[in-house]
């Protein structure tokens, strides 16, 4: 693990920048927004207590009721604190990028956005970084110099490997982690027959999906023979990007790829959250913020209505 002393200044000018954007980009809004998506991990009992005027009636315990024979309700409280745990891949891929900053960099800065307002917010953070095996593992606990430190690591760590694999990290991280986490997965998601373990994860944790995407990954620039190197398998391949026929067939192969995986999110029920690099990502994260909330109010009125007609049938 690579020690402050030993950084150099480019990459501690990096770090600090990625850090003050977060701080000014967590502001009331986004941390509003973040505390509504995200609840805990549940509501947590409080007491029971006479019905009053204007109490639910939703939140009438029947069985208390019946004992002494006239209205008494539960009352509840948010069980605030939460584990994050961000999973970033840091595959060879993860270096490649077009605009103004490799992936990794875009990875480190979600992180540290999401990590400043779980710091807010009095959650725990911790970091397991990935390439087809476990690269790294920094344990959940809370502070700012503990985000510095997975600001750092996700921006200088050398991986043993430059390959992708989803599964042994995951089930790593299914191993070590007993209780229900938010885990944010950070990757392009360039790899094939990850769907089981994502799967096996989502039933553990609450799992939210964060692809991030390149425009030259998409759309090939009109100039003539290039050569195309995969940052995995180190193959080259010759295109000749003048042809539109090449530029089409590889457009439509990432649209569809694309597709894929989003309709493997959407059937699974893993959020997701896709990420351009040529776009800005807050308005994407609170208009995902805005849904989930709205989902989990729909989720917590159908549930609160079906406790309310068992209870009404006692």
């Amino acid at each position: 693990m690579p020690n402050d002393l030993y950084l150099d200044e480019q990459l501690i000018a990096r770090i600090r920048g990625i850090q003050i954007r977060a701080r000014h980009l967590v502001n009331d809004t986004f941390l509003g927004e973040y505390k509504s998506a995200f609840k805990g991990r549940g509501l947590e009992f409080e007491e029971v207590r006479e019905y009053q005027p204007g109490d639910d009636i939703r939140t009438i315990d029947w069985n208390v009721t019946a004992r002494m024979n006239h209205p008494f309700i539960k009352r509840h409280r948010d069980e605030r604190e939460l584990t994050v745990m961000f999973v970033v891949d840091v595959s060879g891929s993860s270096k490649f990028g077009t605009i103004d900053r490799f992936k990794n960099e875009t990875a480190a800065e979600l992180t540290a956005l999401l990590a400043y307002a779980a710091l807010k917010n009095n959650d725990k953070v911790g970091l397991l970084i990935f390439s087809d095996r476990v690269e790294h593992y920094i344990p959940p606990k809370k502070g700012r110099a503990h985000i510095w430190r997975l600001i750092r690591e996700i921006l200088s760590f050398e991986p043993n490997s430059k390959n992708t694999d989803f599964e042994k990290p995951l089930s790593f991280l299914n191993q070590v982690l007993k209780k229900k986490v938010t885990c944010f997965l950070v990757s392009d998601f360039q790899v094939d027959q990850f769907e089981t373990i994502l799967s096996v994860t989502s039933r553990r944790h609450d799992l939210v999906a964060i692809s991030i995407q390149d425009p030259r990954e998409v759309t090939l620039p009109n100039i003539g023979l290039i050569e195309l190197e995969d940052a995995e398998s180190g193959m080259v391949t010759i295109v000749d990007t003048s042809k539109s026929k090449v530029r089409t067939t590889y457009k439509s192969r990432e649209q569809q790829r694309q597709m894929s995986l989003s309709k493997f999110f959407q059937g699974s029920k893993i959020d997701h959250i896709q990420i351009q690099m040529d776009k800005p990502y807050l308005d994407v994260l609170v208009r995902f913020f805005k849904s989930r909330e709205s989902r989990s109010i729909r989720s917590r009125g159908a549930l609160a209505k079906e406790k309310s007609h068992k209870g009404s049938s006692f």
